[in-house]
């Protein structure tokens, strides 16, 4: 049996493996921790769609003569499951109500939400929330294209970021007099400001490393790993929201002054030297 991977022949010696599965398998663990993943599947030739490939995997090897595995980098697949939805949900906004039921119903089925479900699952619940009636349309779109241009453009979504963090760090500074003062809407508010802009710089963060493994291993802050200093950080913000749930506002404001607000500019300006 002749194996190829997007085309090219691969070295892979079949040895205990007995069926499409087990050659899977083993492919999907080489390809832990590098960002790529299985994207498309050819058995002797023959396309193998979504609906049937629980039922491929469990063909024996034995007259199989060619298997040809197509790798897409995770970014990629991320863009093609947005654009994919996004479509859909201009189908949905322009469909009648017959259609709508429909659109969903295709959609739930689709590689694009299959993908988002387990890789993007926050977009995956708006989808489905939008797609059921719950939601804004035009709202949902402009989320997607967020997530693309982050995909896409990541430089232009780094400098979008950067045009906040100053403002953010600021109000994470003023956080304690706000609580002192009672202004309860004001803290509620820069909570979630807080909450939504670190989701995405991560998000950023992690769109960095996949289009380049190795553009973090030579940044540090303070003398410390870019990795570590990330640890640390989400260590923090898991610390700063258990205080404000839990209503310790003493503890949450001595976070968000003195740990949060400096870690947060830091984390930018060396995000900011990784783009230069």
């Amino acid at each position: 049996m002749h194996i190829f991977i997007n085309e090219k022949p691969a070295d892979i010696v079949i040895e205990e493996e007995k069926t499409i599965g087990d050659v899977l398998a083993g492919i999907d663990a080489w390809l832990t921790g590098s960002e790529n993943r299985i994207s498309g599947l050819r058995i002797n030739d023959e396309s193998i769609c979504l609906s049937t490939m629980t039922k491929a995997f469990e063909q024996s090897l034995e007259h199989i003569d060619s298997l040809n595995i197509t790798v897409s980098t995770w970014d990629s697949l991320a863009v093609e499951a947005l654009l994919d939805s996004q479509e859909a949900l201009l189908c949905y906004a322009a469909g009648s109500f017959d259609d709508k039921a429909r659109i969903k119903e295709a959609w739930e089925e689709s590689a694009a939400a299959s993908f988002l479900s387990e890789h993007i699952p926050d977009i995956f619940a708006l989808l489905t929330k939008t797609l059921s009636g719950e939601g804004n349309a035009a709202e949902m779109t402009q989320v997607l294209d967020e997530r693309i241009r982050e995909c896409t453009d990541t430089s232009s979504e780094t400098r979008t970021l950067g045009k906040l963090i100053p403002s953010l760090a600021k109000r994470l500074e003023e956080l304690p007099l706000d609580i002192q003062t009672a202004q309860d809407r004001k803290v509620a508010e820069t909570v979630s400001i807080f909450s939504l802009t670190v989701d995405k710089l991560f998000r950023i963060i992690r769109m960095l490393r996949i289009q380049d493994v190795s553009v973090m291993e030579n940044v540090a802050i303070d003398n410390q790993p870019f990795s570590v200093c990330i640890e640390e950080f989400t260590a923090l913000l898991g610390e700063f929201l258990a205080a404000y749930e839990g209503k310790d506002v003493v503890l949450l404001g001595d976070l968000a002054e003195y740990e949060l607000s400096p870690r947060l500019l830091k984390l930018y300006t060396a995000m900011g030297n990784i783009m230069l």
